[in-house]
């Protein structure tokens, strides 16, 4: 098995904090993630996370105008530098403090990142090679108080900077005569946004209170005059244009403001005026302003409030288009695509992530994560879609190709403690802390079954049996397992016997066995058949707080408190061996924790355990940073992988901060964040900033649940940060098989010269370099694809169909890889049995892809269908003409020349005599679909076919 894993999505979680962007061409929306960045594509419908991660979280993102360079700054003030392109950090800097907002000029020469009370104007990276990507020009001082927003105007000339002291101020990007600095009041609240106006001077700015300024300025953007150099500076012009070389140019310049500046540096400058002030808020009701953005094409401004409510207005009239209430939490941040169409909104309280088309006032994107931490997930038997279950008691399933939660499920009143898919895929079963376990459709989106106990208890786990007929689930209360029916949704028994509450439930999937694990230090094995009776009772060192069964359900893993993994045989109830794996979690020390971290380890354990879908490899995490892969015949470990470098986390470090440590305490014990004005929207009677009740804390970091695809090219985890998605990298993994020095790129491509295709193939399989495999397996004719089937070795069957499986997510030849699939589990379909340990993945991973394709060329089908069945109806009613149904008569039996048509087929023949050939293209297009349709669902019925004849017959390799 290979553990090249690297991390690939995140799901479960779409907004924390920071601003939103639009890309360049207006279709994907980039939202900061904890320490993390999303792409979501708007136009393709798929999620996408940048594989890079600051040390904390995200405090502003920075997008360059041409969408190719991106500027990532964390709350520590550690920037990055990141090519969107090749999605690779290019450079790394560090800003020796908090930055609030970073911006780019509009012509992407400079950008600007506002520090504490001050400016900082940047030379921004351009395609030539530099030492130092990030060149300091200017630092601009002038407001008192930590600066909040940026824009610039349309040139390059000038940008904006609003304050949390209340002021505005206008700065020139050059070292204009008649501007330099210019500072604006008139607002009696912090600055939120201030914005200039399209190729113009004239700008808004946007106060905390809810109150718009609209300023005039009494000069053009043509109106500048570059400042003429003197002193040194000019000396160093005179210099240069003798052609002398001197480096004194690469100074810093510093600009000071003054709020009330002398009355002779007024003469012959730049003037501001205000011409209208509007409120938002009407008279009783107040509400806090929290993000504003502005499209100047088109004059639309959106913002947004700390209650969820938005209001578009057109400027300057201030005209109201549309207001409407979106959320019941603040929102974070607002931004407007390049065309105006589109407004994302985040809501950092709840996690959502909205986008919004005003003009048809409908919903582009609307998604949320779960609001507490996720306890558990499952795999559907195919690897398409991931369920989630959270503390919030939400249900949540996701699709692992775009990336998407589709349905979320809110019937659970309650922390949701275990989901599993049935065996069919359709069908999801969960449990939860308020006594109910419900099954939920997935075709429908409904919750047709709901369980219950005689009396009140909390559900810990949950199993469903591999037939999807039974469904158990363990009371945390009473140490008791209910058995229901699904069918029926009745209560079959009630199995007692435990002396502590239930932890883990698991069904063998090849027998009727149940395996129960409790903290009263034993695991369980019941016998569904023979009257619920126990079987074997297996006696730990330790109470148990997992258990599963390997695929083949002929080993049993189970995780304890003391941090060991120990294995049994299920048949003789016999221990096979163990890992010791606490010397593999390494915890971390929380701000506030006594003890070192290497004695509070003793009280960690692995919470999660889930087998490889081979059944050689077991999967472990729990209550740290990392997620840890080991041997189950070695006992060693394999890998071990940290999901998170986030030190906005709890308990991510080994040692304290002795920057934290004074002679007074620690300062984690000081809540920094309590009481300020964003620290909470509802405050106290008499409070005016905050709630001064109001407490912060640091998550921590931990592993509640992890699970192998059944694919086995991926595996998912439950964390603090979401759902993260670990597959294998193919792009820079070289694994060559069976190579040697006759075997290059050159030899393979003169065998399909000489239509030597077998040779070919199987070079370019010992390449094992997915583009000259592509290459040799599409210069197989099409007739060809039977005989040079039938000649492949039985080892190169398999990487052929691992290659298919991965081609159909990404390839156009939809038909063609069918047909080969076709061929290849036709003619060595009896052979592939003795190989059944190692190929059940790949074939649950061919059936995944064919399964995505079905469904896609089904629904097209059936639209298109009925969108030429209606034309064609109206048209001929249109005509006059008439269309009657055929009846076979006893004349017409008799004479054979006759032929009795059905209603569909008299329908197409007479259309097809009626029209001409040129006009016949929808319907042969048609025709084409209906025939893709058929042949993806033959090979489909072939693949589960192949699936379920190896998992009747797995027996793993060595016994």
């Amino acid at each position: 098995m290979k553990f090249a894993y690297r991390f690939s999505n995140l799901l479960g979680t779409v907004y924390r904090r920071g601003n939103l962007n639009f890309t360049f061409d207006g279709n994907s929306v980039i939202s900061p993630v904890g320490n993390r960045v999303t792409i979501f594509d708007l136009k393709n419908n798929r999620s996408d996370t940048l594989p890079l991660a600051t040390r904390y979280n995200i405090q502003c993102v920075g997008l360059s105008p041409d969408g190719r360079l991106a500027i990532i700054v964390d709350e520590g003030g550690d920037a990055l530098l990141v090519s969107l392109v090749c999605r690779s950090v290019l450079h790394r800097f560090h800003f020796k403090g908090s930055v609030h907002s970073v911006s780019f000029s509009p012509d992407g020469r400079k950008f600007v990142v506002t520090k504490g009370n001050i400016a900082q104007m940047y030379h921004a990276p351009g395609k030539k090679r530099e030492f130092n990507a990030f060149f300091l020009d200017k630092t601009y001082f002038g407001p008192y108080d930590e600066t909040t927003c940026i824009d610039w105007t349309d040139d390059s000339r000038c940008f904006v900077v609003g304050s949390k002291d209340m002021s505005t101020w206008v700065f020139g990007a050059e070292r204009w005569d008649n501007l330099i600095y210019y500072a604006l009041g008139g607002h009696k609240d912090a600055i939120v946004a201030c914005f200039f106006e399209s190729s113009s001077l004239d700008l808004y700015s946007l106060s905390q209170d809810g109150v718009l300024c609209v300023w005039q300025c009494d000069t053009p953007p043509e109106g500048l005059r570059l400042k003429p150099p003197a002193g040194w500076k000019a000396d160093l012009l005179q210099r240069e244009e003798e052609g002398e070389e001197n480096q004194e140019g690469d100074r810093e310049t510093t600009i000071q403001g003054k709020a009330t500046p002398a009355e002779e540096e007024k003469t012959g400058k730049v003037k501001y005026s205000r011409l209208a002030k509007y409120f938002f808020n009407k008279e009783g009701d107040f509400n806090n302003l929290t993000a504003a953005a502005f499209h100047k094409k088109s004059h639309l401004l959106v913002t947004g409030f700390a209650s969820g409510i938005f209001h578009l207005h057109e400027l300057p009239e201030f005209n109201l288009i549309h207001s409407l209430s979106i959320s019941d939490q603040s929102i974070a941040s607002v931004a407007v695509n390049s065309s105006g169409d589109w407004i994302a909104f985040g809501c950092s309280g709840l996690g959502q992530l909205l986008v919004w088309e005003w003009q048809s006032e409908s919903y582009v994107l609307k998604q949320q994560g779960h609001f507490n931490s996720m306890v558990t997930l499952a795999y559907s038997p195919d690897g398409q879609y991931i369920v989630t279950g959270g503390d919030d008691g939400k249900v949540k399933v996701w699709n692992t190709l775009s990336g998407f939660c589709f349905v979320t499920f809110t019937e659970h009143s309650s922390g949701v403690t275990g989901v599993t898919f049935t065996a069919t895929g359709y069908v999801v079963v969960t449990s939860s802390m308020d006594g109910t376990v419900r099954a939920f459709d997935l075709h429908r989106y409904r919750n047709f079954r709901t369980f219950t106990s005689p009396r009140p208890t909390q559900f810990s786990c949950v199993a469903v049996d591999a037939s999807g007929e039974i469904v158990s689930a363990g009371a945390q209360d009473s140490f008791e397992i209910f058995v229901w029916s699904m069918q029926t949704g009745r209560l079959l028994d009630v199995l007692s016997g435990h002396e502590g509450p239930i932890s883990g439930l698991c069904f063998n999937p090849m027998k009727s066995i149940l395996a129960s694990a409790s903290w009263d230090k034993t695991v369980r094995l019941w016998d569904m058949f023979d009257s619920w009776r126990t079987k074997e009772t297996l006696a730990l060192t330790s109470d148990a707080l997992a258990v599963t069964f390997r695929p083949d359900g002929a080993e049993l893993a189970v995780a304890t408190l003391n941090s060991q993994i120990t294995f049994w045989d299920p048949e003789n109830a016999v221990q096979t061996g163990s890992i010791e794996g606490r010397h593999d979690l390494k915890t971390g020390r929380k701000e506030l924790d006594k003890i070192t971290a290497k004695h509070s380890a003793k009280g960690k354990a692995f919470g999660t355990l889930c087998y490889s879908a081979d059944g050689h490899s077991i999967l472990a995490g729990g209550m740290s940073k990392f997620v840890c892969i080991y041997h189950v015949r070695e006992q060693i470990l394999m890998k071990r992988f940290e999901i998170s470098c986030n030190l906005s986390l709890d308990a991510m470090e080994e040692f304290l901060n002795r920057r934290k440590m004074t002679e007074f305490g620690n300062l984690a014990l000081i809540d920094q964040d309590a009481g300020q004005e964003d620290g909470v929207a509802i405050a106290l009677p008499g409070v005016k900033k905050g709630d001064m009740s109001s407490r912060h804390f640091k998550p921590e970091i931990r592993v509640t649940s992890v699970r192998f695809s059944p694919t086995g090219r991926c595996w998912a985890a439950t964390t603090t940060e979401g759902l993260l998605i670990y597959s294998l990298d193919t792009r820079v993994l070289f694994d060559p098989f069976e190579l040697d020095t006759s075997v290059t790129p050159r030899r393979v491509r003169e065998a399909l010269r000489q239509q030597d295709f077998t040779r070919a193939i199987l070079m370019a399989l010992r390449l094992n370099e997915s583009k000259l495999v592509q290459e040799a397996l599409e210069a197989v004719p099409r007739d060809e694809i039977e005989v040079v089937s039938s000649s492949l070795p039985e080892l190169y069957v398999e990487k052929v169909l691992e290659f298919l499986a991965s081609s159909f997510e990404v390839s156009r030849h939809v038909e063609f890889y069918l047909l080969w699939t076709q061929k290849l589990l036709m003619l060595h379909g009896q052979k592939l049995k003795a190989r059944a340990t190692t190929l059940l993945p790949v074939i649950q991973f061919l059936q995944k892809s064919i399964q995505r394709h079905l469904d896609d060329l089904s629904k097209l089908s059936a639209a298109r269908n009925a969108h030429w069945s209606h034309w064609e109806v109206r048209r001929r009613r249109q005509k006059h003409l008439k269309t009657t149904a055929c009846s076979c008569s006893e004349e017409q039996a008799e004479t054979p020349k006759k032929r009795c048509w059905p209603r569909a087929c008299l329908w197409q023949r007479r259309l097809c005599q009626l029209r001409p050939a040129r006009e016949m293209g929808p319907l042969c297009h048609l025709g084409q679909q209906r025939r893709g349709v058929q042949r993806a669902a033959e090979v489909l019925s072939l693949v589960v076919g192949t699936c379920f004849s190896l998992e009747e017959t797995w027996s793993p390799s060595g016994q």
